[in-house]
């Protein structure tokens, strides 16, 4: 039986050039997505936010280079998935705070870093420094 209960992702092929996100880059983009809420007045980073999840990132991994990746499609997020991954997680945040503690265990113990919103979403966020992810 293999770990993820699917292959692909058990073997977790990614594109040349891409490679898993570090758990530091992460942590930077969860802070760094506080801070851009804050400096945007929160409708900007919305707003931002909307229009980047199209493309499989957010407003902080677009700053930081990376990308939601599915690896059993083998193709970047949609705004679907940034939904299930972003949205969905932090409506069940504001009402369970213990959501996050949860995820934060999930993304430190797990060998592909993914939190509660990536197993939500059936991705892995990744770092795409010479942005072949688009």
């Amino acid at each position: 039986m293999t770990q993820y209960g699917h292959p692909m992702i058990d073997a977790l092929r990614l594109p040349e050039g891409v490679e898993l996100a570090s758990r530091g880059r992460r942590t930077g983009a969860w802070f760094l997505s506080a801070l851009l809420a804050i400096v945007t007045l929160g409708i900007g980073y919305i707003i931002w936010g909307a229009i980047v999840w199209g493309k499989g990132t957010s407003p902080a991994y677009q700053v930081l280079g990376m990308k939601t990746w599915k690896p059993v499609e083998q193709t970047r997020g949609t705004w679907g998935t940034m939904f299930m991954k972003h949205g969905l997680l932090t409506l069940l945040n504001a009402v369970c705070g213990v959501i996050t503690l949860v995820s934060w265990i999930m993304f430190l113990t797990d060998d592909q870093r993914r939190t509660l919103g990536d197993r939500m979403a059936s991705c892995v966020t990744v770092y795409d420094p010479q942005k072949r992810l688009g």
